[in-house]
C-alpha cells in the first residue's frame, strides 16, 4: 500500500468552518485526526463525550473505530439517548466508517452482545449497511473515487477524485428515499484490482448523504483530503 500521505491532496479553504463549533465524538477511534479536520477548516473542534457538551454545536461528527464499543461508551455515558434525539431534532452529523454504521437504521451482519442482544445504532439514515465489508485489517486499500457534491473544488481541469482509504470499512446494500448516493467503488479487473474484497460485479455505494447527514465509508482524515469535511461545513451552513 501506497503511503496515502504522499499524495497532495486538494485542501479546504482556510476559515470555511470560522465561526461554528463542530463536535466530534471522542470516546472510541481515531477522533483526533478529526478534531485536527475541523480545527484546519477553521471552526472551533469540541471533543464530546458527555450529553452535555452536544449543546451549542453547529454539528457532530462520528468517528472510525469500532462501531460495537462506540455503541456500548455512549450508551455507558448515557449520550446515546440524547444523540438520537439531537439528530431526530436536525443536527448536521457527518459519520465517516464506524459513523456510517452509527447513523444507519439498519445493520445487515449486527455483532451481538453476550446476551445475544444486536448493537445498536443511533439512526437517521434511512440505509443498510454490511460491517467490514471489504475485509479484515490486512485488506486495506487505497482508490481513487468520483464524489458527488464537491464542485466548489473544480478547477479548469475539473473535479479532482478523492483518494479514499478503506479500513475494514462498511458498504451500503440499501438506500431508502431521498437518500444520495455520493460515492462508489467499481468493480475492478481481478487482475489489477485496488481492492481484495470480491464485489461480484457489483459497484459498492461508499459515500451518502440524506438532508445534512453524511456518511463515508472511508477515512479522510487520515490522507490530508480536506474536501469531505468542507462539504459538511457548507452542509451546515446551508451551503450545499
Amino acid at each position: 500500500m501506497t503511503n496515502p500521505l504522499s499524495a497532495a491532496a486538494p485542501r479546504a479553504r482556510t476559515g470555511i468552518g470560522s465561526g461554528l463549533r463542530i463536535g466530534v465524538l471522542a470516546l472510541q477511534g481515531d477522533f483526533r485526526e478529526h478534531l485536527h479536520a475541523v480545527e484546519a477548516a477553521g471552526a472551533t473542534a469540541v471533543g464530546v463525550r458527555r450529553p452535555a457538551e452536544l449543546d451549542g454545536l453547529d454539528g457532530l461528527i462520528i468517528p472510525g473505530g469500532e462501531s460495537t464499543a462506540i455503541d456500548k461508551l455512549a450508551r455507558a455515558f448515557e449520550l446515546a439517548d440524547p444523540l438520537r434525539k439531537h439528530i431526530a431534532e436536525g443536527l448536521p452529523v457527518y459519520g465517516s466508517c464506524a459513523g456510517m454504521i452509527l447513523l444507519a437504521h439498519d445493520i445487515a451482519d449486527p455483532a451481538t452482545d453476550m446476551a445475544g442482544n444486536p448493537q445498536q445504532t443511533f439512526g437517521g439514515l434511512d440505509i443498510t449497511v454490511r460491517r467490514n465489508a471489504f475485509g479484515r485489517q490486512r485488506e486495506s486499500f487505497e482508490t481513487d473515487l468520483d464524489f458527488k457534491g464537491l464542485d466548489f473544488s473544480a478547477t479548469e481541469e475539473g473535479v479532482a477524485p478523492v483518494h479514499a482509504v478503506f479500513i475494514r470499512g462498511p458498504w451500503v446494500e440499501r438506500v431508502g428515499d431521498g437518500v444520495e448516493v455520493l460515492a462508489q467503488v467499481e468493480p475492478a479487473d481481478p487482475a489489477h484490482a485496488s481492492h481484495a474484497a470480491d464485489l461480484q460485479g457489483t459497484a459498492r455505494i461508499v459515500a451518502v448523504r440524506s438532508g445534512r447527514l453524511l456518511a463515508t465509508s472511508f477515512h479522510p482524515e487520515v490522507t490530508g483530503e480536506k474536501r469531505v469535511h468542507e462539504l459538511f461545513i457548507r452542509m451546515i451552513r446551508g451551503e450545499a
